[in-house]
Formats: C-alpha cells, sequence, structure tokens
C-alpha cells in the first residue's frame, strides 16, 4: 500500500511543494535529525514531538528507526543525541577530497593551534565536510562537521565563491579573494567568530578549506596576513593530492 502524504508538512517548503512525490515519515526522520544538529545536544520524545510538531508516539518511533540505524543514540537520561551511524555515512561524501584534505587539515590545526575544517558548497549553502582540532592547544573553538550557512557569508563560503566562475551581484570581497588567494571574515555567521579561509578547486572539486578562531588574541601571534598565506598553503596542498 503506498504511504498516505499529509500535504500540511509544516516546516518544510521542499515537501509543501509536491507532496504527492515526498515521502512524510522521510522527511519527518531527517527533520529529526537536523532538529538535534541544532540543538548540539541531546534532546527528549517530548523535545523532539514538539520540534516536528507531531504526537509523541510517532516522535518515539521514528526515534527508535534511527535508533536501528545507529543514527541516533539514547542517553543515560532516555533522551536522545546524534549516533555514530552518521559519521560513517559522512566518510562516503566525496571520500576522495576529504582523504587528500585530512592530513593537511591535522598539520594546520596543530601548527596554528586553532580548529580546521573543510567546506563544501551544496546550493547556496556553505557546509562543513570535514574538521579537525588542534591536539596541543589550551584553548580552542569546535566547529562540528554538518554545520550550514549562507555561501556568501563568512570566509569559507566567500573561498568556495572564488573558486567557481564570477556571478552576477556577487559580493566585492569575492573577486578580492581570487585576487588575494586567501579571505576573511569576523562575526558573519556566529558573533565573535573571525574565520581565515583559501579556496580548492580542482577539474573535478570545488571547496575551501578554513580555520576558525574567537578573536585577534587566538590567533596564536600570527597576523592575518601570514595565517592567510599559511591557509593558502594548506589549500594548494590539498589539491595536490586529489586523485
Amino acid at each position: 500500500m503506498a504511504e498516505s502524504v499529509n500535504p500540511a508538512t509544516r516546516g518544510n517548503p521542499r515537501a509543501e511543494q509536491s507532496p504527492g512525490t515526498r515521502s512524510q515519515t522521510l522527511d519527518r526522520g531527517i527533520r529529526a535529525l537536523e532538529a538535534l544538529r541544532e540543538k548540539a545536544g541531546p534532546m527528549s520524545i517530548a523535545e523532539l514531538a514538539r520540534a516536528l510538531d507531531v504526537h509523541r508516539s510517532i516522535a518515539y518511533r521514528i526515534l527508535r528507526t534511527l535508533e536501528d540505524h545507529r543514527l541516533v543514540a539514547r542517553t543515560r537520561e532516555g533522551s536522545y543525541e546524534l549516533g555514530l551511524g552518521l559519521p560513517v555515512l559522512a566518510r562516503g561524501v566525496s571520500h576522495g577530497l576529504q582523504s587528500a584534505a585530512l592530513p593537511v587539515l591535522s598539520a594546520l590545526a596543530d601548527e596554528t593551534g586553532m580548529t580546521s575544517f573543510l567546506v563544501i558548497p551544496s546550493g547556496d549553502e556553505a557546509i562543513t565536510l570535514a574538521t579537525v582540532e588542534p591536539r596541543q592547544s589550551v584553548a580552542h573553538l569546535a566547529y562540528a562537521p554538518g554545520v550550514r550557512h549562507p555561501l556568501d557569508r563568512g570566509a569559507p563560503g566567500l573561498a568556495v565563491l572564488a573558486a567557481l566562475p564570477p556571478r552576477e551581484g556577487e559580493r566585492p570581497e569575492v573577486q578580492e579573494v581570487r585576487e588575494q588567494g586567501w579571505a576573511y571574515s569576523r562575526s558573519e555567521v556566529l558573533p565573535g567568530m573571525s574565520s581565515v579561509a583559501a579556496p580548492v578547486a580542482s577539474a573535478t572539486e570545488v571547496a575551501s578549506v578554513a580555520v576558525v578562531y574567537l578573536d585577534a588574541s587566538q590567533a596564536g601571534g600570527r597576523d592575518r596576513q601570514a595565517l592567510g598565506e599559511r591557509v593558502l598553503s594548506a589549500a594548494k596542498e590539498i589539491v595536490a593530492d586529489l586523485p
């Protein structure tokens, strides 16, 4: 029997556009994962039911199914959090790019004392694909894979745009990135956070490599130019190692 789809899929404009071609159950499961990602911490069944605008029994069935596939996990308190199955799935995304980037990100993070990460474009969004935290840093920012923001905001997004052909109406900073090789932004994605990024562009891949830090005092004594050149060097290393 075909699954019944309710056209009133609140909070999901894509499903509302053509409900007959969408799976309501799958949509709710994905939205549950997105709610857990945005909360960045465990949520109770009641909290997830409110987030999805469904009855607790429906939220419970969705969570148990996701738990069976290790996409969510229960805490000791009975709440739910993202599960270990998600990183396993994520490793299959842009596998060649991740393989080339991870050793470079590790070296960059350890040298700068900052969290380094790889960003790829998805439509009009920049999505963090992989992150590496420094091993010897006293204090640094954590930046989880899956973080997304508008492509035209923040140094990582600007660097991705700089790797693409010019677009009508693009920010003038994008052309500046093309000229100097790296981008800088502060408080464009999250208040108080600064980021430096450089484009990663090959015949098959478009991405950016970046570091993030709280303020100038955490820049490890580097001036912005030196940090930009180091991130640009990391981007070149990734391109050279791409299959």
